[in-house]
């Protein structure tokens, strides 16, 4: 045994207060000390101790010191026991066990004497910080408690209860073959996803116990399952670096990291990683083997984990964040009617503007019916023998006369954009609801019609067939002589226009709904053409042949002979001229604004992009979109598409998904001309219209538009919050290019009226209010955005690529946070996509480019924890007001409208929800 002296000890002398750079910084510092020496010499085995001196003014002299004993062997170096001077137990802080851990690691050659030898000064200068009573690390800053997130093979939430469904598993899989698992179904008995990693983690798990073979009994399955299961951070790297190391020496070659890379680009569906992996290898080997030795250890590998997370939250916003989730936990008001009241206050607060218009239709149509009702209940003739009947027929016929004239008013799309652009009724009326509005009152027309019929049918007409000729004489004017069968109604006008406008609109309402719109219905082959769009499409424009019998029918009345009294056409003739004004405007608006296909590209998740020539005086906002025909597709079909280019853009775009079959045809019909990319454009095919060259024959493309949409508003709000959905991105790329254009243009003006202002006397700043600047300001609030895509594909992010690189570039003073998610990776933490976080983090920070989108804006895995994303607006932004623009599946619009009703009222920053519903 041998002490080592105090001057040797004071050369490990350091402070308790470091940062994580000086305990996990990449730069390697040489050591000096008793550990030093001839290195190509073997070292005689054999336990070594030393002092280190730890100061501390509370500490007495023999707590000053550490007492730890080495276990060296020829080619390795293990702790025996770490211990205070006096003999009494030294209280490791367990913040920073993992820091110590990594001495106990072995090495096997002797060749590499020399770096581990520097490793173990290195890791003895970390137990120095070990005392009595040590200073307390705060591990939410470091890199560790980033790390101890990392390489989970099997979440906390499983390893309770995970072997018992481990285990019925592998009954279940094993009953018909002796208890024994085979290798290729090891993945589907745990629980993995992922066949060809869990292959990779079988091979790794069976390589460390000298299994051979491709099978398992469960007591190995017991073993397999106890350390994937670990917790612990070290298990975890260890059997990660298991994985990597194929041959089982103890090091990481250039080849195997590229395997590894494959591997975890294949299991997350990165097809691009997976292609480059050879290069993301090399860049892996760079950074982690400066020296070139041609491999990696595991304190490499373990050093690029422990890189700390470069996101922190200063401590004012980290109170603030706490007392937000205080507020926002939820709470139960065992008083019911005081719970009622206050869900009811909510409720009006979110949703006043559609309750007082619902109230209103409501309490008119309720209005109409009680008028209709009492004035035959008052016509003693017919309701001697008619009844009540009668009078309910009659009030359900007023109702169908309103909403078969409001049916038409949300759809007139010119008039809504009209008032929406040019009025102040935004504010009161709820345009962005048109179309949910006009479904309510489908709705209305339904139970109308129900109710009128069913009065006639089953009420009115037996009453005519059983009455009493005495009973009857008062209908003889009406009716004619008394009728023997139903027939003699069904065949008159009133009866055979009933019937068709019953069968008709039946038709519309049943291929309007969802699932047959969206073609989810499973429906035989010969039947197939009943759903999809274009079923909507065409049975939806029977509603001309409707209206026609509707004006018949309310002509031809039994009971009414007065003209004055036949009221349907004064319902209808107002709705239907605007609307065929409507349709007219639009036709020759679309003939007249020719466009011509200046670029197409096919991107990946079969998007058709199309930029077009802007007609002069098209004038949007974004967020607007626009209607697209083709006629090389259908001559009378007219789809709505989002306009992806900004106002200030001399040219328009839009990205087509393709979901159906006029989008099939149309992506068909355009990559007939396209031919593959060149000179590295994006695309799977493009073509561009390129003057002085041959220019392509596309088809004839028409567009009609712009119309108003939710998203056009944001420019009210300071804040605003973007969320795209897949191809739901569309109008909010828009949004985010005007809202850089429009900041830039505000900072040029402003110089320029700085430079031009300026009187000569006194330089005082002279700016005319009525300035264009002042004018943006006045149209323009947006001072800071918050966009998040979420998409399945990483192919999607070629959709936008160039404009999220100019966004970036332009955007200097960071006004927009942009967030690209990639559902198809494996979260942040999980042993499937530990590799690629690695690879993100190093081509970011040398190429300034993420290796998932190929943009300047670094990728997310897995989903967005939404609650976290407004409780970070929440917190930048106190006593705002946030605008929420959603475009995407239905599926996310209850959570983001739950939230933003959440967070406004239990928080001082408001948040007002808008969805896209064209």
């Amino acid at each position: 045994m041998e002490k080592m002296s105090s001057e040797d000890g004071d050369r490990y002398h350091h402070r308790h207060h470091y940062s994580d750079t000086d305990v996990l910084g990449s730069e390697k510092v040489p050591h000096s000390g008793p550990l030093s020496g001839p290195l190509n010499k073997k070292v005689a085995a054999g336990k070594k101790t030393a002092h280190f001196n730890i100061p501390d003014s509370s500490s007495s002299k023999d707590d000053r010191y550490v007492e730890i004993t080495l276990h060296a062997t020829a080619d390795s170096v293990a702790v025996q026991s770490v211990k205070a001077a006096n003999g009494g137990d030294l209280q490791e802080d367990p913040e920073l066990s993992l820091l110590a851990k990594g001495l106990e690691k072995k090495s096997k050659v002797v060749r590499n004497a020399s770096a581990k030898i520097r490793q173990v000064g290195h890791e003895l200068k970390r137990l120095t910080s070990f005392s009595k009573k040590p200073a307390r690390f705060d591990r939410t800053k470091s890199a560790a408690a980033h790390a101890l997130m990392g390489l989970k093979f099997i979440s906390k939430n499983e390893c309770g209860h995970g072997w018992e469904a481990v285990e019925k598993r592998f009954d279940d899989i094993t009953a018909s073959n002796n208890g024994v698992l085979p290798r290729y179904r090891f993945g589907e008995c745990i629980g993995m996803e992922s066949k060809e990693f869990a292959l990779q983690l079988f091979d790794a798990l069976a390589r460390k116990r000298n299994i051979h073979g491709d099978s398992i009994d469960k007591a190995h399955l017991k073993e397999f399952w106890d350390q994937i299961s670990n917790q612990s951070f070290d298990a975890r790297l260890q059997t990660f670096f298991d994985m990597v190391d194929k041959d089982a020496d103890g090091r990481i070659t250039e080849q195997e990291v590229k395997e590894i890379i494959s591997l975890s680009a294949s299991a997350n569906r990165l097809s691009n990683i997976q292609k480059q992996a050879e290069e993301y290898a090399a860049l892996i080997m760079e950074e982690l083997d400066p020296d070139r030795l041609g491999y990696i250890m595991i304190n490499n590998l373990e050093m690029l984990l422990l890189q700390a997370p470069n996101q922190s939250v200063r401590g004012e916003s980290r109170k603030l964040s706490q007392m937000l989730s205080q507020k926002l936990k939820p709470t139960y008001d065992g008083n019911p009617v005081r719970r009622f009241c206050r869900n009811t206050k909510y409720f009006l607060q979110d949703n006043w503007q559609r309750a007082w218009v619902t109230v209103l239709w409501i309490a008119v149509m309720c209005g109409l019916f009680a008028y209709k009702y009492i004035e035959y209940q008052r016509r003693e003739d017919v309701f001697k023998v008619l009844g009540n009947c009668v009078c309910f027929a009659k009030g359900a016929a007023e109702t169908i006369k309103l909403n078969m004239a409001l049916i038409l008013l949300p759809v007139c799309r010119n008039t809504l954009t009209w008032l929406r652009n040019k009025t102040k009724l935004g504010v009161v009326v709820p345009f962005d609801d048109n179309l949910n509005f006009h479904k309510v009152i489908a709705v209305g027309v339904a139970f109308g019609v129900a109710i009128h019929g069913i009065a006639h049918l089953a009420c009115d007409f037996p009453r005519l067939l059983h009455a009493t000729p005495d009973e009857y004489v008062p209908m003889e004017q009406y009716f004619g002589q008394q009728a023997k069968s139903y027939w003699h109604f069904v065949e008159h006008v009133e009866g055979i226009t009933g019937v068709l406008m019953v069968i008709l609109m039946a038709i519309a309402f049943t291929l309007a709904a969802p699932c047959f719109r969206r073609g989810r219905i499973n429906l035989p082959k010969h039947l197939k053409k009943l759903s999809g769009f274009n079923a909507f499409w065409y049975s939806h424009h029977l509603f001309v042949i409707v209206y026609t019998l509707l004006i018949v029918h309310g002509i031809k009345l039994f009971l009414t002979k007065k003209w004055y009294k036949k009221t349907t056409w004064m319902y209808l003739a107002v709705p239907i001229i605007l609307y065929s004004c409507e349709r007219l405007t639009r036709l020759l608006r679309s003939s007249i604004k020719a466009v011509t296909i200046q670029k197409v590209a096919v991107y990946p998740g079969n998007v058709l992009a199309l930029q077009m020539s802007r007609p002069h005086g098209f004038r949007y906002k974004s967020g607007q979109y626009m209607f697209v025909n083709c006629a090389a597709v259908s001559p009378f079909e007219w789809h709505p598409f989002s306009i992806t280019s900004a106002p200030g853009d001399d040219y328009l775009s839009v990205h087509i998904r393709t979901l159906g079959d006029w989008t099939r045809q149309l992506r068909t019909v355009f990559s007939e001309v396209c031919q593959q990319p060149t000179n590295g454009k994006s695309g799977l095919l493009r073509a561009d219209c390129v003057h002085g060259t041959n220019i392509p024959d596309f088809p004839r493309v028409l567009i009609d538009g712009p119309y108003g949409a939710p998203a056009q508003d944001y420019k009210k709000y300071e804040v605003v919050l973007l969320v795209g959905l897949g191809i739901g991105a569309t109008p909010m790329i828009s949004i985010v290019k005007d809202i850089v254009n429009n900041i830039r243009a505000m900072e040029e003006e402003e110089e320029e009226e700085k430079s031009c202002g300026i009187e000569k006397g006194n330089g005082v700043n002279k700016t005319n209010s009525t300035s264009p600047n002042s004018k943006r300001k006045e149209n323009f609030k947006t001072r800071r955005a918050y966009f998040y895509w979420v998409t399945r594909e990483q192919g999607s992010f070629d959709w936008f690529k160039g404009i999220m690189n100019e966004v970036a570039e332009m955007d200097h003073n960071h006004v927009i946070e942009l967030h690209n998610y990639c559902t198809s990776v494996y979260e942040e933490g999980d042993a499937r996509s530990a590799l690629i976080t690695m690879l993100q983090s190093l081509n970011h920070a040398k190429n300034g480019v993420d290796i998932v989108s190929g943009t300047r804006v670094k990728s997310h895995f897995a989903k967005p924890n939404w609650r976290s994303v407004y409780k970070h607006i929440a917190v930048n932004h106190n006593n705002s007001r946030v605008g929420v623009f959603y475009c995407g599946a239905p599926a996310l619009t209850k959570e983001l409208r739950q939230l933003a009703s959440d967070f406004s009222h239990k928080t001082s920053t408001k948040f007002d929800f808008h969805k896209e519903n064209f």
